[in-house]
C-alpha cells in the first residue's frame, strides 16, 4: 500500500497534468463547437459545447466565400518541400558541426545559438530588399530559400547535439571501411537520430504551415494564397462570419494535428547515446 506521502505527491501530479490538459484542450473545443454554429451568427456571449442548430454549414461556406481548397493545396506544396529540404540541409550542417572539437565546437555552437536568438522581424526588411534586386518577389523562391540553409538555426543545433551524442567509433570505423561523408550521414548518423529527425520536420512543418508574413511578403493574387492568408481574409468577413471563421481554423489546424499524431511514434524511440554499444 502506497504511502501518504506518495499517494499525495501522486494525487497532486494527476490533477497538474489534468489542469494543463484542460487548458491546453480548452481553446480547441471552443474552436470546434463554435464551427457547428449555422453560419451568419455572431459570437456567443458564452460557451457552447453543443450550439442550438449545430451542422456542417459553416464548413461548407469557408470554400465557397474564399478559395480555401487552392489555399490548403498551396500550403502542402510548399510543406513538402520545404520539410525534406531543411531535414536534409539541417542534418548535413549538424553533422559537419558535431565532428569539430574544442575551440571549433564551443565558437561554432555559439555563433549557431547567436543565430537562434536573432528575431525573424530584424531580417524582413533585408531580406525582401535582396529577393527584390535578384526578380524573385512574386514566386515561391524566398518562401523555399531558408530550406535550402537548413531552415532555422535551431535545427542544425538540433542535430549537432544529437549527432555527439553517438559513439565516436562508429564513424571512425566506417571512415576505415572506406565510407566517405555523404555515406557517414546516410547509412550511419541519420538513422540513429531518427526522435531527432520527427522533431526537425514537426518543427518545418509548423513553420512552413503556419508561416504568413512571408506569403503576405512575397506572394500576390488569389491563386498563390496559403492557408494562414486565406484564414485572414476569412476574418476579414466581420465578426457575422464567426462560425466560418472558426471552421477555416479547424481545417488549417488538423493538418498539424495529425502531423504530430504521425510522428508521436518516432518521438518515443530511443536515440542510441554513447553507451549503447556496452561500453
Amino acid at each position: 500500500m502506497p504511502s501518504p506521502v506518495r499517494l499525495l505527491r501522486s494525487t497532486s501530479r494527476a490533477l497538474l497534468v489534468g489542469a494543463l490538459v484542460v487548458l491546453f484542450l480548452a481553446p480547441l473545443v471552443v474552436m470546434l463547437t463554435g464551427s457547428l454554429r449555422p453560419p451568419g451568427l455572431p459570437p456567443p456571449r458564452g460557451v457552447e459545447l453543443l450550439p442550438e442548430g449545430a451542422g456542417l454549414a459553416a464548413y461548407a461556406a469557408t470554400f465557397e466565400l474564399v478559395p480555401f481548397g487552392r489555399a490548403l493545396l498551396n500550403s502542402v506544396l510548399l510543406a513538402a518541400i520545404m520539410v525534406p529540404l531543411s531535414v536534409v540541409t539541417a542534418s548535413w550542417a549538424g553533422l559537419a558541426l558535431a565532428q569539430t572539437s574544442g575551440w571549433r565546437w564551443r565558437t561554432l555552437a555559439g555563433a549557431v545559438l547567436l543565430l537562434v536568438m536573432v528575431p525573424a522581424t530584424a531580417v524582413w526588411l533585408t531580406r525582401f530588399a535582396v529577393f527584390k534586386v535578384l526578380g524573385l518577389t512574386g514566386t515561391a523562391v524566398p518562401l523555399i530559400a531558408p530550406a535550402l540553409m537548413g531552415g532555422s538555426p535551431l535545427f542544425v543545433l538540433l542535430y549537432a547535439v544529437a549527432f555527439r551524442r553517438l559513439p565516436q567509433e562508429l564513424f571512425e570505423a566506417a571512415r576505415l571501411e572506406g565510407a566517405g561523408p555523404l555515406r557517414l550521414w546516410r547509412s550511419i548518423a541519420l538513422p540513429l537520430v531518427r526522435p531527432t529527425t520527427a522533431a526537425v520536420a514537426l518543427l518545418a512543418f509548423g513553420l512552413s504551415w503556419s508561416n504568413f508574413i512571408d506569403p503576405l511578403l512575397y506572394l500576390s493574387g488569389e491563386d498563390a494564397l496559403t492557408a494562414p492568408l486565406a484564414l485572414h481574409s476569412l476574418e476579414l468577413l466581420g465578426s457575422t462570419q464567426w462560425p466560418v471563421l472558426l471552421a477555416g481554423a479547424v481545417v488549417v489546424t488538423l493538418p498539424a494535428v495529425l502531423a504530430f499524431l504521425g510522428a508521436q511514434r518516432m518521438f518515443l524511440g530511443e536515440e542510441r547515446g554513447s553507451g549503447w554499444l556496452g561500453r
